[in-house]
């Protein structure tokens, strides 16, 4: 089945493009424009008054929506910010240092910029578990969690699309006090999440600059309860709805709201709304976006020309990317930009990403085109 049409605002703006980074910008479908322009008539409208239906109406419906993608009921425990790394500061925040950090070689690079800089600020100790070899790897990062403070790791990776198996049984292999935080941004939306058997365990980040199909500044995070009741990177919308009365305490919503930072532009937010109204709607569900992704993968690969070693190998779930490890990684992406394919690369890793915006006579092209 086709979805093209959905996305005919973002293609049609450059008809001899061939995307295939799904997973580091998403096109938007077109609904996306209309709620876009819908923030505003609402500013307009309401003015001083716009956040009470934002908070009251509007927010619990988009919590809902995501709860039912996580498993998560009818997601209060969820919170969101412009990006995850107000999310994930706050979450750190929490703890006294030195914080004794348990992660991987393998994080994006603002979690990986900010760790690094936490150590060079002696506010943590950090130990990086290599992602290679793929088949040990849980096994390594739980043996290694064992008097770790705060454990954070992706659930699929950015530069490679290893997808962790058996996340629950990993996570709940973790020190009961630690505070455990799952990056599943290239899986949300990618495949199915369902974090019902870890929801009182970890926080999970996402958002929808990828398989979200959302943009930028629209970041959530699931805040398990009884874990970093009282953050101390806090803003003022993390206690809404006590603006009113002055206390001697500084006092934390419930749930989800107790991680909330302060005013932020809620316009993504009612772009992924309305993504997510659309996919429902038409009962796009992430495991159709999944299988529809890799058919065209298999489509790709049969056909395609040697790029490079294909990690992980075959044999190992991966997401709804192919990466391709070579030392001409720069020189592929610089070659395929100047032929108007959109691919990208990481070092010596080449990414080709698939979604449903995309037919088989795209990939058809890609390969042409290589």
């Amino acid at each position: 089945m086709s979805y093209r049409a959905l996305f005919s605002r973002f293609l049609d703006a450059d008809p001899n493009r061939l995307h295939f980074a799904a997973h580091s910008h998403h096109p938007w479908p077109n609904v996306a424009y209309d709620a876009h322009l819908g923030w505003w008539e609402e500013s307009a409208l309401s003015m001083d008054d716009k956040w009470e239906p934002f908070f009251d109406d509007f927010l619990p419906r988009l919590r809902r929506r995501l709860g039912a993608l996580l498993g998560l009921g009818d997601g209060s425990t969820i919170a969101v910010a412009p990006n995850t790394h107000e999310l994930v500061n706050r979450v750190f925040s929490c703890l006294s240092p030195p914080v004794r950090l348990l992660t991987t070689d393998g994080e994006f690079h603002s979690f990986d910029r900010q760790s690094r800089r936490w150590e060079e600020a002696g506010l943590a100790e950090v130990e990086r578990v290599p992602v290679e070899p793929w088949d040990s790897f849980g096994e390594r990062m739980a043996k290694a969690a064992t008097d770790a403070d705060f454990v954070y790791l992706s659930s699929v990776f950015f530069d490679s699309g290893f997808v962790v198996q058996d996340l629950d049984d990993l996570v709940n292999a973790f020190p009961t006090e630690a505070l455990v935080v799952v990056d599943g941004y290239h899986g949300f939306m990618a495949m199915p999440v369902d974090l019902g058997l870890i929801a009182d365990r970890a926080f999970f980040l996402a958002g929808g600059y990828k398989y979200a199909m959302a943009g930028e500044g629209t970041c959530f995070m699931h805040c398990p309860p009884g874990y970093g009741s009282r953050p101390v990177d806090t803003g003022w919308y993390a206690g809404f709805g006590g603006l009113t009365e002055r206390a001697d305490t500084i006092a934390y919503g419930a749930g989800g709201d107790r991680f909330f930072g302060a005013t932020f532009d809620p316009s993504g937010l009612y772009r992924l709304d309305a993504v997510l109204a659309l996919l429902e709607d038409r009962d796009i569900t992430p495991a159709t976006i999944h299988a529809h992704a890799r058919a065209l993968q298999e489509r790709f690969l049969a056909s395609a020309p040697s790029l490079g070693e294909l990690i992980p190998p075959t044999g190992h779930e991966r997401g709804n990317f192919l990466t391709f490890r070579t030392p001409e990684a720069g020189d592929r992406y610089r070659s395929l930009r100047a032929k108007g394919v959109v691919t990208d690369y990481r070092g010596d890793r080449l990414r080709l990403g698939f979604g449903i915006y995309q037919d088989p006579e795209d990939v058809d092209g890609l390969l042409d085109r290589l």
